[in-house]
């Protein structure tokens, strides 16, 4: 949970906060848990919200075309899955937060619209956004 709430937020006090704010909120609504899944998935689900919820509140929540304004990775050795996490960790935060809801948490892009307030068609251009960039980042400026 804690990865999901650092992925999002790409700061680990911010991260901190957020599971500290989901687990307030796990414990003010634990009432309200009806079994449609399971705890994990509930209260991971609170923690995506709220990691959300900080973003957007750090105003640093953007979505933006960059395709001119790409800093690419060099890689010293063969990539790994550290690489491909830093390469994700480097893409504006609102492409970050929808790659990383939809490609890795398995969100849909209707439910990803309704989390960020925005439609799905933004939710789609900016994923296909996000993939284009980390693709371009990661096959390097000579490749």
């Amino acid at each position: 949970m804690y990865t999901s709430a650092y992925r999002i937020l790409n700061d680990h006090e911010l991260a901190n906060d957020a599971i500290q704010e989901a687990f307030i909120s796990v414990f003010r609504i634990l009432g309200q848990f009806q079994f449609r899944s399971t705890l994990g998935a509930w209260i991971k689900t609170i923690v995506i919200h709220t990691s959300l919820k900080i973003l957007k509140k750090q105003k640093a929540f953007v979505f933006v075309d960059l395709s001119d304004n790409i800093k690419f990775i060099s890689w010293d050795e063969p990539m790994n899955g550290e690489h491909l996490e830093k390469a994700i960790l480097s893409l504006p935060s609102g492409y970050r937060a929808i790659f990383l809801l939809i490609e890795v948490e398995g969100y849909k892009h209707k439910e990803v619209a309704e989390m960020l307030n925005i439609s799905e068609g933004t939710s789609k251009s900016q994923l296909f956004h996000a993939k284009k960039y980390l693709k371009t980042i990661l096959s390097g400026p000579n490749k």
